[in-house]
Protein backbone atom coordinates (compact mmCIF):
# COMPACT_ATOMS: atom_id res chain seq x y z
CA UNK A 1 0.00 0.00 0.00
CA UNK A 2 1.48 3.59 -1.32
CA UNK A 3 1.12 6.35 0.17
CA UNK A 4 -0.96 8.28 -2.59
CA UNK A 5 -0.44 11.50 -3.23
CA UNK A 6 1.84 13.35 -1.46
CA UNK A 7 5.37 14.98 -2.79
CA UNK A 8 6.18 12.40 -5.55
CA UNK A 9 8.58 13.28 -8.62
CA UNK A 10 6.58 15.10 -11.25
CA UNK A 11 5.05 17.19 -8.45
CA UNK A 12 8.56 18.04 -6.06
CA UNK A 13 9.70 18.73 -10.14
CA UNK A 14 7.32 21.03 -10.53
CA UNK A 15 7.05 22.75 -7.31
CA UNK A 16 10.98 23.48 -8.26
CA UNK A 17 9.92 25.16 -11.58
CA UNK A 18 7.53 27.22 -10.02
CA UNK A 19 10.45 28.30 -6.93
CA UNK A 20 12.48 28.96 -9.69
CA UNK A 21 10.09 30.80 -11.54
CA UNK A 22 9.25 32.93 -8.45
CA UNK A 23 13.12 33.53 -7.75
CA UNK A 24 13.91 35.03 -11.27
CA UNK A 25 10.65 37.36 -10.60
CA UNK A 26 11.94 38.68 -7.11
CA UNK A 27 15.61 38.77 -8.75
CA UNK A 28 13.79 40.76 -11.74
CA UNK A 29 12.19 42.96 -9.53
CA UNK A 30 14.67 44.19 -7.44
CA UNK A 31 16.91 45.04 -10.22
CA UNK A 32 13.97 47.53 -11.28
CA UNK A 33 14.07 48.57 -7.77
CA UNK A 34 17.73 49.31 -7.79
CA UNK A 35 17.42 51.16 -11.39
CA UNK A 36 13.93 53.36 -10.34
CA UNK A 37 14.53 56.86 -9.34
CA UNK A 38 11.88 58.76 -6.87
CA UNK A 39 11.88 61.78 -5.03
CA UNK A 40 10.90 63.26 -2.00
CA UNK A 41 10.04 66.73 -1.47
CA UNK A 42 9.34 69.45 1.27
CA UNK A 43 8.37 73.18 2.07
CA UNK A 44 7.03 73.36 -1.24
CA UNK A 45 9.79 71.75 -2.89
CA UNK A 46 12.47 74.21 -1.12
CA UNK A 47 14.18 70.68 -0.10
CA UNK A 48 14.03 67.34 -2.88
CA UNK A 49 15.73 64.75 -1.39
CA UNK A 50 16.64 61.83 -4.84
CA UNK A 51 16.83 58.05 -3.49
CA UNK A 52 16.68 54.91 -5.63
CA UNK A 53 13.76 53.00 -4.61
CA UNK A 54 16.11 50.68 -2.93
CA UNK A 55 16.46 53.61 -0.62
CA UNK A 56 20.09 54.28 -1.96
CA UNK A 57 20.97 58.19 -1.83
CA UNK A 58 21.42 60.17 -4.72
CA UNK A 59 21.02 63.57 -4.11
CA UNK A 60 20.21 66.04 -1.67
CA UNK A 61 18.93 69.62 -3.11
CA UNK A 62 18.22 73.03 -0.65
CA UNK A 63 16.80 75.99 -2.51
CA UNK A 64 19.03 78.84 -0.87
CA UNK A 65 15.78 80.41 0.70
CA UNK A 66 15.04 77.21 2.91
CA UNK A 67 18.64 78.33 4.68
CA UNK A 68 17.99 80.50 7.82
CA UNK A 69 21.30 80.36 10.10
CA UNK A 70 18.85 81.40 13.06
CA UNK A 71 17.04 78.72 12.40
CA UNK A 72 18.50 75.30 11.73
CA UNK A 73 16.21 73.28 12.74
CA UNK A 74 13.85 74.23 10.34
CA UNK A 75 16.37 73.43 7.72
CA UNK A 76 16.48 70.06 9.98
CA UNK A 77 12.78 69.33 9.77
CA UNK A 78 12.59 69.96 5.95
CA UNK A 79 15.12 67.42 4.81
CA UNK A 80 13.74 65.05 7.07
CA UNK A 81 10.24 65.46 6.11
CA UNK A 82 11.46 65.33 2.54
CA UNK A 83 13.47 61.90 2.98
CA UNK A 84 10.48 60.74 4.67
CA UNK A 85 8.45 61.52 1.50
CA UNK A 86 11.13 59.62 -0.67
CA UNK A 87 11.25 56.88 1.36
CA UNK A 88 7.66 56.75 1.63
CA UNK A 89 7.74 56.57 -2.60
CA UNK A 90 10.26 53.97 -2.65
CA UNK A 91 8.00 51.56 -0.63
CA UNK A 92 5.57 52.27 -2.76
CA UNK A 93 7.52 51.52 -6.14
CA UNK A 94 8.70 48.29 -3.95
CA UNK A 95 5.50 46.96 -3.61
CA UNK A 96 4.23 47.59 -6.87
CA UNK A 97 7.04 45.96 -8.32
CA UNK A 98 7.52 42.94 -6.03
CA UNK A 99 3.15 42.50 -5.89
CA UNK A 100 1.73 39.97 -4.23
CA UNK A 101 5.59 38.21 -3.63
CA UNK A 102 6.25 40.65 -1.48
CA UNK A 103 3.84 38.61 1.88
CA UNK A 104 5.85 35.53 0.81
CA UNK A 105 9.39 37.22 1.55
CA UNK A 106 8.97 39.40 4.37
CA UNK A 107 9.67 42.10 2.96
CA UNK A 108 6.66 44.23 3.75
Amino acid sequence: MGYGGGFGGGNMNQLMKQAQAMQRKLQEAQEKIAETEVTGTAAGGMVEVKLMADKTPVSISIKPEAVDPEDVEMLEDMIMAALNSAMEEADKVSKELLGPMAGSTGLF
